[in-house]
């Protein structure tokens, strides 16, 4: 009985944590954040994805009839508001991984997008702060999703102001995508795991996690563009290369029984090992 009143207190104390994660910040800045429901609000959403993965020829990224069935069926779906303007949103569907201790629920966060002339304010991190307090309310304790390793600006939102860790290489994990974004690239993604009742995850929703300045004994670097957005207009040659030469070095390094566990201050990755190495 005792200790199922502890349990229940920690359980307390971590949802009463993870809602001022988002809550303080987003009240400080004149942001509202809203779990999406009725069909007229999830079209907020799908604008949101249309705007930041623009389809070509038409169309939309997720039309909002699927939207109201993902989070009909237990999916999770929100948007940021100021002055009641969408200007980010995300969504995740409810999935279930294969582990030691037989199969577990996890949220799998699909998209998660911000506009354009409101990026580089945390809002993507507010975002995915709601995102986290949403799914531990309803006892998901993981949320996984996958993003390009070259994106640097992506790697230090996971890494440092989410505290995840980055397992998994998967080449042209999508096959071939058809926004303006992605069009031509090879859809290579990593796949970051976020424990969120884990240290890391309360760590950096207190903002006590930062870039590695120096590494340990185990630790080793991997290389990545400092800014590969910018690098495809003027390059898109050594961008490739760059694609090559990462996938190379990060399937070497997850099979030698490594993770990514930070950044650097340029946007290198720092690897640590977790488990034996892959045996062919």
């Amino acid at each position: 009985m005792l200790e199922h009143i502890a349990h229940e207190g920690i359980l307390a104390e971590l949802l009463s944590e993870a809602a001022r994660a988002w809550q303080v910040p987003a009240a400080r800045e004149g942001i509202e954040i809203r779990s999406l429901e009725v069909a007229s609000e999830i079209r907020d959403a799908a604008e949101v994805f249309d705007s930041v993965w623009p389809p070509l020829g038409g169309g939309t990224q997720v039309p909002p009839n699927l939207l109201r069935a993902i989070t009909h069926s237990g999916g999770y779906c929100s948007a940021a508001y100021i002055l009641d303007e969408p200007i980010a949103a995300a969504l995740a569907i409810v999935g279930v991984s294969e582990g030691d201790n037989g199969q577990h629920v996890h949220l799998h966060s699909h998209m998660a997008g911000v506009l354009e002339p409101y990026r580089n304010r945390r809002i993507g991190t507010l975002i995915k702060a709601h995102q986290r307090w949403w799914a531990l309310s309803r006892g998901i304790d993981t949320i996984v999703w996958t993003f390009d390793p070259l994106v640097a600006r992506n790697a230090k939102l996971n890494l440092v102001n989410l505290g995840v860790s980055v397992r998994d290489y998967e080449v042209n994990f999508y096959g071939e995508m058809n926004d303006a974004i992605n069009l031509g690239e090879e859809s290579d993604r990593v796949f970051a795991w976020w424990d969120l009742r884990g240290d890391q995850a309360r760590a950096a929703a207190r903002g006590e996690l930062g870039p590695i300045t120096e590494l340990s004994a185990n630790q080793v670097l991997v290389q990545a563009p400092e800014d590969i957005v910018a690098l495809r207009i003027s390059d898109p040659k050594a961008a490739q290369e760059w694609r090559f030469e990462l996938r190379k070095n990060l399937v070497r390094e997850f099979a030698n029984g490594r993770e990514i566990v930070g950044v650097t201050e340029n946007g290198d990755y720092v690897l640590d090992a977790i488990r034996e190495p892959v045996r062919e």
